[in-house]
């Protein structure tokens, strides 16, 4: 293959920019119109197949989701929420998570994109899937957190267990991935890493880097904890020795790769000092390993920055340079004054000394050095990859189309597990915003 271009295909529901979390709320999902826009306006959607998302079916939710959750979110809504008082205490919905018009087929739109991406990579149709809509990583089981409502991020990655051996889940959002670490706990088929802010009361007060994993899944979760005001350089004189370490060690099959740009700087709700070329380095990294990746969006509360972001980054998957000066298109006023495509720092103080940041390399190079002395089953060689990628199921009626049984037989020959073990079912301890 040539480790160049890639098959890329990109999720864009254009109805997504309108839905309102609320007047005040720093979620905005404007941002999403304003990326897909760019992306438009640099002319990205020629070199890639583009989709409209399908709305996903509540069973497909239920694959992770309790039922009567899914069941409540299907029901309720701003006009009839006095009747379920009781159901939205117990679901967390309401506050941070508020209930809006139309909340349930926001969930549906941005959770089949994420599945699907995974199937595109699956059929072997797509080298990269990329929703933007996706990467809502603190919805729990029973509960909504942290703006999320529907974890399409576990959703995908139970898709591609279904598949794929051994999956990698990197999180560059400035929030700890709670909900994705808790859901894969205690399996080794799934390794979280998380690079995030820790410390100060800050949401969602998970991902030391002492929570590593429980039972079979013992440092099969790894967090790499931040102080405020990290920038690109100390950024990547971590990120890049530890995933090629986790690279190495783990050998993946697939990853999802959480690019969540409240880790920009500049970011209502964030305390890092990234610029939108720091991150998209990130990005570069991960698909330097030629490994079929899902990217999904997550947080970003500079809307203006997160467009600059997500674009720039479809441009890296794509090996595109963009013009620094965006082009002119839809939302051409909200890059004033300078129009200009990258952001710069901040004066921010970066309080990650170096011997704090290579204490905790070091220390997570210890745990993952356990993993070597310790291969599971899992870490023998990968089956090949021979997914028939005729049986596509795009054009297959939405309605009629193939659910657990069909995506069953899609598995990788050889390849045999206890379902509810290795995907993480059992229960465990954890935790605001994206």
């Amino acid at each position: 293959m040539n480790l160049s271009k890639r098959k890329v295909c990109y999720f864009m529901d254009n109805d997504v920019g309108g839905y309102y979390y609320g007047q005040h709320h720093p979620m905005k999902p404007h941002r999403l119109a304003m990326t897909h826009n760019l992306v438009l306006a640099y002319g990205l959607y020629r070199q890639m197949e583009v989709y409209r998302p399908r709305k996903a079916a509540p069973e497909e939710m239920q694959w992770f989701h309790a039922d009567d959750y899914i069941d409540f979110l299907r029901r309720v809504t701003p006009d009839n929420a006095n009747q379920y008082a009781k159901e939205l205490k117990q679901f967390n919905v309401g506050g941070d998570c508020p209930l809006f018009d139309g909340l349930y087929e926001f969930c549906q739109s941005y959770t089949a994109a994420s599945i699907d991406g995974a199937r595109k990579l699956m059929s072997g149709s797509a080298d990269i899937a990329v929703n933007w809509s996706g990467g809502l990583h603190h919805a729990k089981r029973s509960e909504a957190s942290g703006f999320c409502y529907v974890n399409d991020i576990v959703l995908s990655i139970l898709e591609l267990l279904k598949f794929y051996p051994r999956v990698l889940y990197i999180d560059i959002d400035v929030h700890h991935g709670d909900g994705v670490e808790e859901a894969f706990y205690v399996t080794d088929r799934v390794m979280t890493l998380s690079f995030h802010k820790f410390g100060d009361m800050f949401f969602p007060g998970t991902g030391d880097v002492w929570d590593v994993g429980a039972g079979v899944g013992e440092y099969y979760a790894v967090n790499f904890p931040l102080k405020d005001g990290i920038d690109d350089e100390s950024y990547e004189e971590i990120f890049n020795p530890v995933v090629s370490k986790v690279m190495e060690i783990f050998q993946p099959s697939a990853v999802v790769l959480q690019c969540g740009a409240d880790s920009l700087a500049h970011d209502r709700l964030g305390c890092f000092n990234l610029t939108t070329k720091g991150h998209a380095k990130c990005v570069s990294f991960v698909r330097s390993f030629n490994v079929p990746t899902l990217v999904l969006g997550g947080g970003g509360y500079n809307i203006r920055s997160v467009a600059r972001c997500w674009v720039n980054e479809t441009s890296v998957l794509l090996d595109t340079k963009l013009d620094s000066r965006i082009p002119y298109n839809d939302y051409w006023e909200y890059f004033a004054p300078d129009y200009l495509l990258h952001i710069d720092k901040t004066t921010m103080e970066n309080s990650n000394s170096k011997q704090y940041l290579e204490k905790l390399r070091i220390k997570i190079m210890e745990n993952l050095r356990a993993l070597n002395a310790a291969p599971s089953v899992q870490m023998q060689e990968m089956p090949p990859t021979d997914f028939d990628s005729e049986s596509d199921d795009d054009d297959a009626d939405p309605d009629e189309r193939p659910m657990q049984a069909a995506a069953d037989a899609r598995q990788a020959s050889n390849e045999m597990y206890d379902d509810e073990q290795d995907q993480g079912f059992e229960k465990t301890a954890g935790a605001s915003a994206t």
